[in-house]
């Protein structure tokens, strides 16, 4: 009896002090990732990027505004227009305008935002409105299963579902 006792307790080969982590905390695994959303469904390319940042990477989308929504235009502007009436301009629900910020309160939407977790996995996420100019060099990667070619519905881009919402883009 006394030998099972201590089989239990004694600590497995390999796997270290477990006491010692936080419980819920992921150890980045510094991998940069650069997703070119162009023609990307926004669903898709939301829950593939929240995965990743939950595994340590860091994410960086670029165009923005070239990301698929599927379905009806005409519906979703509806929907987003009686969303945008509920609240005060000054006092809030705030409510995202931007194809950046439509963007990552989609992925927001998909991480445990309010744990630690989360809300490190979200720092690790940047997203931009066409591509800046630090990163026009750089290798860009793709969510082949994200991709707006499989769609047999009616879709439009980020972009012009901001811009019917009430975004004015500066530089055009």
């Amino acid at each position: 009896m006394l030998d099972l006792l201590r089989i239990d307790k004694e600590k497995p080969e390999g796997l270290g002090h477990k006491d010692n982590r936080v419980k819920g905390m992921v150890t980045p695994t510094k991998q940069r990732a650069i997703v070119d959303a162009t023609g990307l469904v926004l669903g898709r390319l939301s829950s593939e990027v929240s995965k990743r940042l939950l595994q340590g990477d860091s994410v960086t989308i670029v165009n923005a505004e070239k990301a698929i929504i599927s379905g009806k235009r005409v519906s979703h502007v509806r929907e987003k227009r009686e969303f945008l009436a509920i609240g005060h301009l000054g006092h809030g629900p705030y409510h995202p305008r931007r194809p950046d910020q439509i963007i990552r309160r989609a992925v927001r939407g998909m991480l445990p935002r309010r744990k630690p977790k989360g809300r490190d996995a979200y720092k690790r996420l940047k997203v931009y409105i066409g591509i800046p100019d630090e990163m026009k060099e750089k290798n860009f990667e793709t969510i082949h299963h994200a991709k707006a070619e499989k769609l047999k519905c009616s879709y439009f881009t980020v972009g012009e579902f901001a811009k019917e919402i009430g975004w004015t883009s500066g530089g055009e």
